[in-house]
């Protein structure tokens, strides 16, 4: 559990079951999504914090979020809060290793991940082979919150989730 996060225990169960809709593997827990939520004259108030300004997939996360807690026979209300804004230390210890698991390079620290992006330093490890010699191919992988990098030993491309602070 990150410790950001005001969480009712007896809800955990609930939220765990949310995945991330761009990253089916993580949970809304697992990414630091979820700032509060609690159980307020029977109503589930929950506050979450989007990825970057702009995330798409928050009104899906919403939504799924709705769902879940509504098949429980709960009613829910959910605020997006901005402040502070995300940061990629929110992502879980098991968040990171199911990134890895799942072929996307968890966050560097921002020092690292300045320079790996900029293409100073081999330091992002290859999910496929473990190898770093790697290098980036583009600013940009399949969401704008990763970058896409190729593997120089075993030459398969992967995402990389950019650390930001």
């Amino acid at each position: 559990m990150i410790e950001h996060a005001d969480i009712d225990t007896e809800l955990i169960p609930i939220l765990d079951k949310v995945s991330d809709p761009e990253i089916p593997v993580l949970t809304i827990l697992d990414m630091g999504v979820v700032r509060y939520a609690k159980l307020v004259d029977d109503i589930v108030l929950i506050k979450i914090t989007p990825t970057y300004s702009g995330c798409p997939a928050m009104d899906v996360i919403a939504d799924d979020i709705t769902a879940a807690f509504q098949k429980e026979g709960y009613n829910v209300n959910i605020d997006l809060v901005l402040t502070p804004a995300w940061t990629t230390d929110w992502i879980s210890e098991e968040g990171r290793n199911a990134l890895e698991e799942y072929g996307i390079a968890p966050p560097l620290e921002a020092d690292a991940d300045k320079e790996a992006l900029l293409g100073n330093k081999k330091i992002v490890k290859c999910t496929n082979c473990g190898s770093q010699n790697t290098k980036l191919v583009s600013q940009f992988g399949s969401t704008a919150c990763k970058a896409l990098f190729q593997c120089e030993d075993c030459h398969e491309p992967f995402d990389y989730f950019k650390c930001l602070k």
